[in-house]
């Protein structure tokens, strides 16, 4: 009866019922392996699984009045099966279920998260590769430096979201771990094997050396990596929003049909998408301060990190699978300005070149500090002065004129000799 209910979204895997539905996988494990090694009749573990149920509601009612959810989880089952039902948590503590089951829904909730990784990573591929030679001002400090392509910019997104793909992976590992070892971790009234064959059964490892639980520093670094995940979308949002802004509109949201920016300036057009990550990964992040403080419980075991975990768990993992839909919509459907790129790139006369005629200036004998002190003057002068012109100061300075013909100074302007490697950086990121 379980096997007709499909819940393959990442809201689903944190229901109620989704839940009770791992719990009961585990408890079928361990009473299949069991009776693999002769512990309990084959025929009783069929009997268990042809019948074995739940109804959340039922489970929720016999909770109200035993104070416990695991038990009251078994007598709903016990419910269902009858007789049979006397095999099923043979030897197994509540953490023995919870912490396994915990980790079938951690991993189906990465494999989820993975997913929707690597479409933003074939989004922002694509977008890079469209504009691989789509020319811009690169920024430091908030300041003009010089001139990348708008496709460069995203190649390090990409280059970030593959160390997030890698990352993913061997988080899967680290947190695809049960532990069915009794009360304190020591097998004392179940064996190990039973641990080993029903993890298997399950898609997980035994962990090393539980104690009552799996050692929660497992689930700090499953959240830790969702909080750096959300760091980095939070970081293309945060960029968005800054080449969004009316004196630079580089790039922009997508504004639909109909849409509305403000209910009192219609003029507004405002990046709501790239503020919203902005704020959800502040959220995914305090969670990831809330499951480091887990690790360190009394003894063998308390249960200070479960009431923290019920929050946080899920949320974390519905907050990011959320932001990277978002994120990798409006990648996929970003505006982008490439008139408005060149008009910032050229502004008060093309003086982010100034590297350039420096370097130039010294190659023909100036030293470092003379030519540093001719090319500051002109490119201070025209510094946010409307009609300040770096080329033209350039061009008409004798001290320049004196070492450099008409056409090396044009060449110190032109944009391509910064973008001459740019090929180079493609091919490692195979865009």
């Amino acid at each position: 009866m379980i096997e007709r209910y499909t819940l393959p979204e990442m809201g689903n895997l944190w229901t109620e019922f989704y839940k009770f539905k791992t719990w009961l996988q585990v408890e079928i494990a361990a009473c299949e392996a069991q009776a693999e090694l002769g512990y309990i009749p084959s025929g009783a573990v069929e009997e268990i699984k042809a019948k074995a149920n739940f109804e959340p509601k039922r489970i929720l009612e016999i909770e109200a009045e035993v104070r416990h959810d695991v038990i009251a989880f078994l007598t709903n089952v016990n419910e269902y099966v009858g007789e049979a039902g006397r095999y099923i948590h043979l030897g197994l503590t509540s953490s023995d279920v919870l912490d396994t089951a915990l980790a079938l829904q951690l991993v189906a909730s990465l494999d989820v998260i993975s997913q929707r990784l690597a479409d933003l990573i074939e989004v922002i591929r694509q977008k890079a590769r469209e504009h691989k030679n789509t020319v811009m001002i690169g920024r430091s400090h908030g300041i003009h430096a010089e001139p990348i392509t708008f496709g460069f910019k995203l190649a390090g997104w990409l280059a970030e979201v593959l160390r997030h793909q890698e990352r993913l992976k061997i988080l899967r590992e680290t947190i695809a771990v049960g532990k069915i070892s009794g009360a304190v971790g020591t097998y004392a009234n179940i064996e190990p094997r039973v641990e080993a064959i029903a993890c298997e059964k399950l898609g997980l490892k035994p962990d090393t050396a539980s104690t009552q639980v799996i050692s929660r520093d497992r689930h700090a670094d499953y959240v830790q990596q969702l909080a750096l995940l959300a760091a980095s979308i939070e970081r293309f949002a945060v960029e968005i929003r800054n080449l969004q802004k009316t004196d630079v509109l580089e790039v922009e949201e997508f504004f639909a049909k109909g849409q509305k920016g403000s209910s009192a300036m219609p003029h507004k057009r405002n990046p709501i998408r790239s503020e919203r990550l902005t704020g959800m990964a502040r959220l995914v992040r305090s969670h990831a301060g809330a499951t480091l403080e887990n690790v360190a419980l009394w003894h063998e075991r308390d249960i200070s990190h479960s009431s923290v975990e019920r929050v946080v768990l899920p949320d974390a993992c519905i907050l990011t699978h959320f932001m990277l839909i978002e994120i990798t919509d409006l990648v996929k459907n970003l505006l982008v300005y490439p008139e408005n790129m060149a008009r910032n790139l050229n502004c008060y006369g093309g003086v982010v070149f100034s590297q350039r005629v420096l370097l130039t200036l010294v190659d023909k004998g100036l030293s470092r500090e003379e030519a540093y002190a001719i090319v500051q003057q002109s490119a201070h002068t025209a510094w946010n002065k409307p009609d300040g012109n770096f080329h033209d100061l350039i061009s008409q300075d004798s001290r320049v004129t004196a070492k450099l013909s008409p056409a090396e100074i044009e060449k110190c302007f032109d944009p391509q000799h910064h973008l001459q490697h740019l090929e180079e950086i493609y091919q490692r990121l195979d865009i």
